[in-house]
């Protein structure tokens, strides 16, 4: 068989794929850096024949004019499985277009396909290789899941794609359409992490073991914690999410995988997004498997590894242990994402060596707020069950919980607190009857 002839006759153009969308579909787009750019710049433009389309998605990158617009509304629907900077300002603006999927990340394709039909799936991918392979290259959290249920699958081919391996590779003769569209991979700049970011960075390091296996996120506290690994040895990787920091300490010699327990010697993730220079470290790399969401961030499978250490943030933690890393009250600001399933799996850990952290700065809105609170804000979403939380981190240092009763707990956190704010908070608790 030709495959380039199999793949020629399944080329179409964009307005041609975006054609194919029908009232009451359930559409699923592929998330971060693998989004579908030039397919979903262009939904809005079948609104007019189009009615209660909803297009499912995590961490939409631009706010698209499919549900940043209100004239969308009762056309389309954004369902976010993870807000974004997009949705929510689409739902500051009260456009009625967007509406939020309570999840854990690992499952977010069971479910979704346990709620609903997927009728179109829409991804990227690299041009195919001469066998007729496609690699999906930066994620297959719940992708490659979805596309398998669903009616019909349309691949956005990127050159400029890095071919990656583990479950990434998709038979040509498995796709309904392909849509050419070259553009730059959307980056995810690293912050600079400041000096609170520093000084929690080293808590995280104290607590982080020779030949750990470590799930790292994004941001100015998981960057600062990575620069604290830099005089580690044998350290390991599995996680939801692959950063330039992670290459980094790749390069550095940290990190070698030749500790793990569990896909020895293997850099373990379910998406990517960073910068170019990460996007080229992945290319045609044997040592990084980008494996489905479902499996990556179960915790069973998390439990697996052997020292494994789970670091995350989050918005505010109660003195009970209730960590939210999702909603300012009632207002939902991102998501769930994987931070339970990993956490809950770094302390289910089979060698009985596995962490999980929280960290956090002190004070929100210029240091008028503590962030450790009596009790969380009226509608507030638990993103983590306080019987899971193991170590709390601010830059005032590390509340351990794990096995702790309310009244030892109340006091870590108090320790930790802006000292601003210990003797209320202390207050509180008596009034609590934590005291």
């Amino acid at each position: 068989m030709n495959y380039q002839d199999e793949y020629k006759k399944r080329l179409i153009s964009i307005p041609e794929a975006v054609s194919k969308i029908k009232s009451n579909d359930n559409l699923v787009v592929a998330m971060c850096a693998s989004e579908p750019q030039g397919l979903m710049s262009q939904f809005h433009t079948v609104a007019n024949h189009v009615e209660n389309a909803r297009v499912f998605s995590c961490l939409t990158l631009k706010p698209y004019d499919f549900y940043m617009k209100p004239e969308m509304r009762g056309h389309f629907e954004l369902a976010s499985w993870f807000h974004a900077p997009g949705s929510r300002a689409a739902i500051k603006a009260n456009t009625g277009t967007v509406t939020y999927v309570p999840n854990m990340l690992h499952r977010a394709a069971t479910d979704f396909i346990f709620a609903r039909k997927p009728h179109i799936f829409f991804g990227t991918c690299t041009p195919p290789d001469k066998h007729g392979y496609v690699s999906l290259s930066l994620g297959i959290t719940y992708e490659k899941d979805v596309l398998e249920a669903a009616d019909l699958v349309v691949l956005e081919v990127n050159p400029l794609l890095p071919r990656t391996f583990g479950d990434t590779l998709l038979h040509v003769s498995h796709v309904d359409y392909f849509v050419e569209y070259e553009q730059e991979v959307p980056e995810l700049p690293s912050p600079q992490p400041s000096e609170t970011d520093l000084i929690i960075g080293n808590y995280i390091g104290e607590l982080i073991e020779d030949g750990s296996t470590i799930q790292l996120g994004i941001g100015g506290i998981p960057n600062a914690a990575a620069l604290a690994l830099r005089d580690k040895k044998d350290l390991g990787v599995h996680t939801e999410m692959i950063v330039d920091s992670v290459m980094e300490l790749y390069e550095m010699g940290v990190i070698t995988n030749n500790a793990k327990a569990f896909h020895k010697g293997k850099v373990v993730a379910t998406f990517a997004m960073g910068s170019r220079k990460l996007y080229d470290w992945l290319d045609d790399n044997v040592g990084v498997e980008f494996m489905r969401g479902k499996w990556v961030n179960n915790p069973a499978v998390v439990a697996k590894n052997s020292k494994m250490v789970s670091i995350n943030t989050c918005l505010s933690v109660d003195l009970t242990g209730q960590v939210a890393s999702e909603s300012l009250g009632p207002l939902q600001y991102s998501g769930t994402g994987g931070q339970s399933d990993t956490a809950e799996g770094a302390v289910e850990g089979f060698d009985g060596k596995g962490k999980s952290i929280i960290a956090c700065y002190s004070t929100a809105k210029n240091g008028t707020l503590s962030t450790i609170v009596p009790v969380l804000a009226e509608g507030t979403a638990v993103t983590l069950h306080r019987s899971l939380v193991d170590n709390v981190v601010t830059e005032f240092g590390i509340a351990r919980l794990r096995g702790k009763t309310v009244r030892e707990r109340a006091k870590e956190l108090i320790a930790v607190a802006h000292p601003n704010f210990r003797e209320e908070l202390s207050a509180q608790a008596k009034k609590l009857g934590y005291f």
